[in-house]
């Protein structure tokens, strides 16, 4: 009777442990399974959204690449009519290519090269749908010099301006000039005392032209300023400042302009007077006379004399 008890006892001991594993695998695959759903939905979720992104931004700059890109010509605004197709063609060679991509960038590039060029300052480019366009103050040369064998001008500011063919223009040339100091780049201004003074006679007498002889202005009889003799620098006797006319006719000018009292000479106001006097007297400054002195403060009209 003992035996078999204990045989009966061994028997449940053996029946109970793999049913109790069974159970345990069972619930524990029930509580990770949810969990393990989940974060496979919510990564494939993500993994979506950062490949739709991908693809969204790889797109737009495919699209951008593609895109036809917008080129035009350099247009120069506000040109004045006395920029000739010359000049002209030289500025718009020192910008560049002969078309432009159309962007605010580019725009900025061609203001910095035109910046360079001696004709033109306070350079502004703009970009328009059709082409750029160039906002500029023009220098307008207002005499020439011949320095050796090569020429260039000047303007009213004594800026040094590379030259070009202008032949459309009445420009006087200065002559005589002190080559002591260097002459500067283009672009650059000339610092010089001869040079002033010649700038300073041309500039009053083409203001003096826009009010009396506009239709048929003095200054483009004249041909030369001869400054040789600046402040007496040759002779202190002898006319510091010398007009020539294009038929060679000299037109003692004299001392240089707010000097005439220390010369003796008459008023700058009375030498105006005469050789405009004389100008609308002949109607030119060129023929018959070999001299016209403006000096002389004992003179009330403008006589033309052989000589000093």
């Amino acid at each position: 009777m003992v035996k078999s008890k204990s045989k009966k006892n061994k028997k449940k001991r053996i029946s109970f442990r793999p049913g109790s594993l069974r159970a345990k695998k069972k619930q524990k695959s029930g509580r990770l399974g949810p969990s393990l759903i989940r974060f496979l939905k919510i990564s494939s979720i993500a993994c979506a959204v950062v490949a739709i992104g991908a693809i969204l931004y790889f797109a737009e700059k495919y699209v951008k690449s593609t895109k036809p890109v917008k080129t035009g010509p350099i247009v120069l605004m506000n040109a004045p009519e006395w920029v000739g197709d010359q000049l002209k063609a030289k500025i718009l060679t020192s910008a560049g290519d002969r078309t432009f991509r159309l962007d605010e960038d580019v725009a900025h590039l061609v203001a910095e090269n035109l910046e360079s060029v001696a004709w033109l300052h306070n350079v502004k480019a703009l970009t328009t749908d059709k082409s750029i366009q160039v906002h500029a103050t023009f220098r307008k040369p207002i005499a020439i010099v011949k320095s050796g064998l090569r020429p260039f001008y000047v303007d009213a500011e004594q800026v040094v301006l590379d030259y070009v063919p202008m032949p459309h223009l009445f420009i006087v040339q200065i002559r005589g000039l002190s080559m002591l100091t260097k002459v500067p780049r283009f672009g650059e201004i000339w610092y010089q005392d001869d040079l002033a003074a010649a700038i300073m006679l041309i500039d009053l007498i083409n203001r003096r032209d826009k009010t009396v002889t506009p239709q048929k202005p003095l200054l483009h009889e004249i041909a030369i300023i001869d400054v040789s003799n600046y402040n007496g620098r040759q002779d202190k006797r002898q006319p510091h400042i010398i007009l020539y006319t294009k038929d060679n006719t000299t037109i003692i000018w004299g001392a240089e302009l707010g000097t005439w009292q220390k010369h003796l000479e008459s008023t700058d106001e009375q030498k105006l007077a005469k050789l405009y006097g004389y100008y609308k007297e002949k109607g030119t400054l060129s023929g018959g006379v070999k001299y016209i002195n403006l000096r002389d403060p004992r003179d009330n009209i403008p006589l033309p004399i052989d000589k000093y």
